[in-house]
């Protein structure tokens, strides 16, 4: 069997130093102590050769192909490794009769590793099930996206899942100084870096060792003489992004962590947020608008002028464009982290929406039928309806708005923050003149 980390094969220097770098033991690997750390399950799972299926989460450059191969080694197995991207069912049946060649030739088990998996669809995940099942492939499988919710049950029943985390500063800075001291399989014989460099690497990696080797390289090939100072790593790190996934992992939980920072009245955390996105690449006029759905839910009638404010700063973005426009969308955010909170018209549109599903097409009231033609006048469309405006203080005290078969519901229930103060009052008052009413018709 060719060693799977063996650098030595025909054209190893034309691979990235990133492949080229890729730990061939535990003792090399950086990072992932959680998972690593003697006595912990993964870790006794390679040292001991008893692999057993399982699935990868976590962001790009943290080690998940490695961990696989490493298992792959330890258990002395063939390794096969296809990306969902560019593979299919063929692909897998292949696998498949790999895998079994080898069982009959050599007396060896397969790992099959499928990176990015959660880009195959539920019967094409399917298709591994019954030969994880019967022995024939361990199926280690690596994605950057939540398992919960891109993988189906069958195959998240059989696979362990375990959870990578971005690499702390001190692990990529670990990657660099191996890679650095390596002569073989590293950037180039005597090429040296200043701190100051391998600082700003480190920061622009954003705990991603592949995007930390990546750097290393390119600025391996601009070094003078044979060191890279800070002006040729500003140059090789210059428009990097933070780690932003649009639509992925990373994507929701920064939008999640913005919103909660709004409804908790935090500014401060807010603009973070916020700035992490846009620094990430997240289209402004996402932001406009989940906050336009924040201004509604979180705020309410407690502030009215959130949601105009907000329409306010969607607009601008929609004229200006990027980078102008953001600055208001940043004062709308602060405005709505500020502004009193109410989710009392969330909360009373959720409740209504039961209701209309549970009491079903109920008749709308005669007395509030529109009677536009003289047969509806003559059918009673309209009968007994009291016109708000002629009466005392543009109130119909007491007149009943429900279908008839259903009683009356109070949905809405003001707090007593912001203008919904004065919303709650107005509510109480009316209340108590229809209960005034109702006495004196008792009586």
């Amino acid at each position: 069997m060719t060693d799977l980390f063996s650098s030595n094969d025909s054209g190893a220097a034309d691979r990235p130093l990133a492949d080229r770098m890729r730990p061939a033991s535990l003792e090399e690997f950086a990072g992932q102590c959680h998972l690593l750390q003697e006595g912990k399950p993964l870790r006794r799972a390679i040292e001991s050769g008893r692999a057993h299926s399982m699935i990868f989460w976590g962001p790009p450059g943290t080690g998940k192909t490695t961990l696989a191969r490493l298992i792959a080694a330890s258990t002395d197995s063939h390794f096969v490794a296809l990306s969902a991207v560019m593979a299919g069912v063929k692909d897998i049946r292949a696998a498949v009769a790999e895998a079994r060649q080898y069982r009959d030739m050599h007396q060896r088990g397969t790992v099959l590793f499928l990176d990015e998996v959660h880009r195959f669809n539920k019967s094409q995940q399917d298709a591994f099930l019954p030969f994880v099942e019967d022995g024939t492939l361990t199926f280690i499988g690596a994605t950057t996206e939540n398992p919960s919710f891109e993988l189906n049950n069958a195959l998240l029943s059989r696979a362990r899942v375990y959870v990578l985390r971005m690499l702390e500063p001190a692990d990529l800075r670990q990657v660099l100084d191996r890679a650095l001291a390596d002569p073989d399989r590293g950037p180039g014989t005597g090429i040296q870096a200043d701190e100051g460099a391998l600082e700003l690497i480190v920061t622009a990696a954003d705990g991603d060792a592949r995007r930390a080797l990546n750097f290393l390289e390119l600025a391996a090939d601009l070094a003078t003489n044979g060191r890279i100072d800070e002006a040729v790593a500003k140059e090789v790190v210059s428009g990097g992004r933070r780690r932003f996934d649009k639509q992925g992992e990373y994507f929701y939980d920064q939008i999640s962590a913005l919103h909660k920072s709004v409804r908790g009245s935090d500014p401060d955390a807010a603009l973070y947020w916020l700035m992490r996105m846009l620094d990430g690449g997240c289209d402004p006029l996402y932001v406009a608008r989940r906050m336009i759905r924040v201004a509604s839910e979180d705020i309410g009638n407690a502030d009215p002028r959130a949601l105009q404010l907000t329409l306010n700063a969607w607009e601008v973005l929609e004229r200006l464009g990027s980078p102008e426009g953001e600055l208001t969308l940043a004062q709308a955010v602060v405005y709505l982290a500020c502004a009193a909170k109410s989710n009392a018209v969330y909360v009373a549109a959720k409740a209504a929406a039961r209701d209309a599903i549970e009491y079903g097409s109920l008749e709308v009231p005669m007395h509030l039928r529109n009677a536009p033609t003289r047969l509806m006048k003559e059918l009673g469309y309209g009968d007994g309806y009291r016109y708000a405006h002629d009466e005392t203080d543009a109130l119909a005290v007491g007149e009943s708005y429900f279908p008839e078969d259903m009683p009356a519901v109070k949905y809405y229930h003001p707090v007593a923050r912001g203008l919904e103060i004065r919303i709650k009052e107005k509510l109480e008052d009316i209340e108590r003149r229809a209960r005034e009413r109702k006495e004196q018709e008792v009586k």
